[in-house]
């Protein structure tokens, strides 16, 4: 077969023939002479053209042919190349089926084992459903049996052996923890002891119970009635000028002053005295005295606070907390002088933290203006421990002082060991013989509550409060207490005496479990 550009070629010449043939019988046309040069020219033309496509056609078959060897050479090379990897891959084909018999027949022999399993499975979960039925039958009469001879059913047999394990595991952590703590009391004991005791010895501090009441000697009684006045006008303008209470009895030689505000009534009495040694009682006397008085009074509080500062070593207090310390003079809680107290409080409160290694000028300051409230208690609303809070940190106290007395009554939580100095130290001033006043139909209820609570666990026999309530003697029947479950009783009830009942300091409590054996010889 010949390619096209071996026909191309030949194509070409015939065409290059053709034009000199044309351009010959032109020629010819032209003229006769040139007819047989240009026969000739032509004759050489074309036999030059049938030479070069003879040639032209030559190579081309040549070409023609050797492109088809390489041709056929390329396509036996790419079949024998296909025959190899289909020969290949029918050989892969084979080793995989052969494997996926032997696979199959290795499932086959699985599937023939785990169905022979199965049967056996179920066949012993048979056999266990029965045993367990027959268990059950024999658990249920073996119960029943229990139930007949114990004369319990099997829910109250379980809640009496649950109670006698919680007792079991009460009694084991009493044991533990009474050796734990009789360890921790071993060691700390004697050092608190004498912590506490060296504090409170080197107090000199007093308790004297002050009156809410003064009273104003007189040197007669005439002097009576110029206090009067003529219609009253002098006793109107005393008690208007002073805002207390006059009372003019039967008393020899002295009046009585009565006022919720003790500045206010110290402030009328020393007016009174004043009068009395001028002796020119009258309405503008009076209010001249006691303006003159009352600008003593306020420079007196001033020196007072300066006074206890110093005697403290308290430095840099803000001249406002001075005054109101110097108030607190004039203040009294529950019959206690309020500035007394604070003066001991620090001192204890400093004296436990130096033998402790504490901040001590941080327990000292915190103690001494721990109820710098009360001083404006009456006048401004809140109660004291806010009003000490507001006021301590409004006037440059350092926040460990103000959050210590935040907490002297457990109203949030101790920030620090220097905090719980001074709320025991609080309480150590507070709660001692002859440091307040109590009422007596209070008191009662207050150790009547306390015996009441402490009869209310069982086996408990008797129950006494002693020791002005800060101690509470229990009795228990040996015959249902142990020595172990005495010692749980005791950490109950002071559990719950801390969780209901409000108390100064603290309330020992103590079980004491007898066993008495009594005969006769006749």
């Amino acid at each position: 077969m010949v390619s096209s550009p071996v026909v191309i070629a030949v194509l070409g010449a015939l065409l290059l023939a053709a034009a000199v043939v044309i351009v010959v019988l032109q020629r010819k046309s032209a003229g006769i002479k040139g007819l047989s040069r240009a026969r000739q020219e032509a004759e050489d033309s074309l036999a030059q053209a049938r030479t070069q496509s003879e040639k032209i056609v030559k190579d081309a078959l040549q070409q023609a042919k050797t492109k088809l060897d390489s041709a056929d050479s390329e396509f036996e090379f790419q079949t024998r190349e296909k025959r190899r990897k289909l020969n290949e891959t029918e050989r892969r084909l084979v080793n995989k089926e052969e494997n996926l018999d032997r696979k199959l027949q290795g499932v086959d022999r699985r599937d023939r084992e785990i169905t022979n399993k199965e049967r056996r499975v179920e066949q012993k979960e048979k056999d266990i459903e029965a045993l367990e039925e027959k268990a059950a039958t024999l658990v249920q009469q073996q119960v029943q049996e229990l139930e007949r001879v114990a004369g319990l059913s099997q829910e109250e047999a379980k809640s009496q052996l649950i109670r006698k394990i919680e007792d079991e595991a009460k009694l084991e952590a009493v044991q533990v923890v009474k050796r734990v703590e009789e360890d921790t009391r071993a060691r700390s004991r004697q050092l608190a002891s004498e912590i506490i005791s060296q504090a409170i010895q080197r107090s000199a501090a007093e308790h004297v119970v002050e009156s809410t009441v003064s009273v104003v000697d007189l040197p007669s009684e005439d002097m009576k009635g110029r206090i009067i006045g003529r219609e009253g006008r002098n006793i109107r303008a005393l008690e208007t000028a002073t805002g207390v209470d006059i009372i003019v009895d039967d008393t020899p030689e002295a009046v009585i002053l009565s006022s919720f505000d003790p500045i206010r009534r110290e402030t009328a009495r020393l007016a009174i005295q004043k009068l009395v040694i001028d002796g020119r009682i009258h309405p503008a006397r009076i209010e001249e005295i006691v303006e003159s008085v009352r600008a003593d009074l306020e420079e007196k509080i001033r020196q007072e606070g300066e006074s206890t500062a110093y005697e403290l070593h308290v430095q840099n207090v803000h001249p406002e907390l001075i005054k109101l310390l110097g108030r607190l003079r004039y203040r009294t809680s529950y019959g206690q002088n309020v500035l007394q107290h604070s003066k001991e409080v620090a001192f204890l409160s400093a004296a436990m933290a130096t033998e402790l290694g504490l901040n001590t000028q941080v327990a000292l300051r915190a103690g001494l203006l721990h109820d710098i409230g009360k001083a404006v208690d009456r006048e401004v609303e809140g109660t004291h421990t806010e009003l000490s809070v507001e006021l301590c940190r409004k006037y440059g106290e350092s926040e460990p002082v103000v959050q210590a007395i935040a907490s002297h009554h457990r109203d949030v939580d101790f920030p620090s060991i220097e905090a719980v100095l001074v709320q025991s130290a609080d309480t150590l001033s507070a709660a001692r013989p002859g440091a307040r006043r109590e009422l007596l139909e209070s008191y009662i209820k207050r150790l009547e509550k306390l015996e009441t609570l402490a009869k209310g666990f069982e086996g408990v026999g008797k129950a006494f409060a002693l020791q002005a309530g800060r101690e509470i003697r229990i009795m228990v029947e040996s015959q249902k207490v142990s020595d172990d479950r005495a010692a749980l009783i005791a950490k109950e009830i002071a559990a719950k005496i801390k969780s209901e009942l409000d108390y100064p300091g603290q309330i020992k409590v103590t079980v004491i479990r007898e066993m008495r054996a009594v005969e006769y010889a006749r």
